[in-house]
């Protein structure tokens, strides 16, 4: 049996056992669950640069006893030089998934790992930067063991990554790199150290602003210093759904995370009553693909958006999608799956607050431009836009669609549950099955992590469509399945395309709880 691990003095959960230390240590020097966030942010960003990095964007949503939840919104939009006619005048079809072009939003991460410790100085004393910083420095000077994932997508993607500009002299100057070579990123560290000691804001309006400028221009990218300069992280109300069992937020548009929660909303009125059975998968499923349709059509920069996303959250509408769902027959599928690589994270402290995190840089090491003189891999979320008509239509100063959402949950028992995984289309998938797993059936967290997933559509690694099975699911439910109408595929148990979850659970009497993901490198690490 796997049990969760428990502590009381705070905890932090990362897919890399050096990101969640780095976060643990803050703890222990008296920091909260927003500052060990950001440690374990930036950790993460050194030791795991395939799945994410300061070069992304980064989603929050804090929860502080006594106060609504907020949500920071740390994701930069398209460049001004970055429209469709750029792109016709270098002759692409379509925005290019790799290379300079394809870095063409600003990267929000750092700008949300500001506001967000803005935002924690009602919490009191603040520990520096330099603290919270010292443990990516440190890596990123001396080096970390590359991972599996990391040698495997190196190797995987070598074709479209190798002649990016500084890809290779970064990741790789001796070719492929092998599992568990050393991988030292001094000018990364150097970066670091510089926003360690001037301030994050240095990223956007400072030194390190112009060299990152100068150097995205050089290569050919679009981004330009007034890109950066005019970039500010979002503080805002996270969209929220009322089920049964408490309240659950995720991010409002440009992100997907009306889906996560509408997929839970929906699911809370089907009359399920145990757990990784026909009818537990198959709803799931089903409700997926109610919210994807919704989600397909309308979802992205909200001020393009001629649609209220919070309105499918309202009682009424969830009643009437969850009436079009069979209980017994598979709706008609596929309809446009949405790729991402991405690393989640969660961290509480002793004070009850709850930090739900995600970072990204789209594909796997993202655009593969790493911004000469600064080690920062620059991602490609912009490669999300299209040059057609459409939501997603690209435009300068607009925000991209995003996979990313963090989940967050205030239960009625008085549980405060922060929870999430990467895996672009997976990822409300993935929290679907955690959450009803551990809040309605009452599973085990690690169990409820741990156990086999399934996942409608296209994720990270994979380009078909149809429902995945990894091989632990019981074999009667998978006949059941595809009797009714299910296309199935098995796939390798402890599949990386299921994605790398994670969650994090304060309970009313002061004991937290955490568990992650065998599919990962990473721990729970606990004060």
């Amino acid at each position: 049996m796997l049990f969760s691990k428990t502590c009381l003095g705070g905890m932090v959960t990362a897919p890399h056992h050096l990101a969640a230390q780095a976060g643990a240590n803050v703890l222990r020097q008296g920091g909260n669950a927003v500052e060990a966030m950001v440690a374990a942010a930036a950790a993460i960003a050194v030791v795991y640069p395939h799945m994410n990095g300061i070069g992304g964007d980064g989603f929050w949503v804090i929860s502080e006893p006594g106060r609504e939840p907020v949500a920071i919104q740390a994701c930069g939009p398209a460049a001004a030089l970055a429209t469709p006619g750029f792109y016709g005048q270098h002759g692409d079809a379509a925005i290019p998934t790799r290379g300079p072009r394809a870095a063409l939003t600003v990267a929000g991460a750092v700008g949300g790992w500001a506001a967000a410790l803005g935002h924690a100085q009602r919490f009191g004393r603040a520990l520096p930067l330099e603290v919270l910083l010292a443990d990516a420095i440190r890596h990123a000077q001396g080096g970390v063991p590359i991972t599996r994932s990391q040698h495997e997508l190196t190797r995987d993607k070598w074709h479209e990554l190798k002649d990016q500009p500084g890809f290779a002299a970064t990741y790789a100057a001796d070719g492929i790199p092998l599992l568990g070579a050393v991988l030292k990123q001094p000018a990364l560290a150097a970066t670091l150290s510089r926003l360690a000691e001037a301030g994050l804001d240095d990223f956007y309006r400072g030194d390190l602003a112009a060299t990152i400028a100068a150097g995205l221009e050089r290569v050919g990218s679009p981004v330009r210093a007034g890109d950066l300069a005019a970039y500010r992280a979002q503080v805002l109300a996270p969209l929220m759904v009322q089920l049964k069992s408490g309240r659950v937020y995720n991010l409002p548009p440009p992100t997907q995370g009306v889906s996560a929660l509408m997929i839970i909303g929906l699911f809370d009125r089907l009359g399920v009553s145990e757990a990784d059975g026909f009818e537990h998968i198959h709803s799931l499923v089903e409700a997926t693909k109610r919210a994807f349709i919704l989600r397909n059509q309308h979802v992205t920069d909200p001020a393009h958006m001629s649609v209220d996303a919070a309105d499918w959250l309202q009682a009424a509408a969830l009643d009437r999608e969850a009436a079009q769902i069979d209980a017994q027959r598979a709706a008609p599928w596929p309809h446009p799956a949405k790729p991402g690589d991405t690393i989640w994270m969660g961290a509480a402290d002793a004070q009850g607050r709850v930090v739900s995190y995600i970072q990204s840089i789209f594909w796997e090491f993202g655009s593969g431009v790493v911004v000469p003189d600064t080690g920062i891999v620059w991602q490609n979320r912009g490669a999300s836009f299209t040059l057609d008509e459409g939501a997603n239509r690209l435009a300068p100063g607009k925000l991209p669609f995003h996979t990313l959402n963090p989940s967050l949950a205030r239960l009625n028992d008085g549980r405060t549950l922060a929870y999430g995984t990467m895996g672009g289309e997976g990822q409300p998938q993935t929290q679907a099955a955690v959450f009803t797993r551990h809040v309605l059936f009452g599973q085990n967290l690690q169990a409820a992590v741990s156990a086999p997933r399934w996942l409608l559509g296209r994720t990270w690694g994979d380009v078909s469509t149809n429902l995945k099975l990894e091989g632990r699911i019981a074999p009667g439910t998978v006949d059941a399945l595809r009797r009714a109408g299910h296309e199935i595929e098995l796939v390798p148990d402890y599949s990386d395309m299921m994605g790398h979850a994670g969650a994090v659970c304060v309970h009313p009497d002061g004991v937290i709880e955490g568990a992650t993901d065998p599919r990962a490198d990473g721990i729970c690490a606990g004060v």
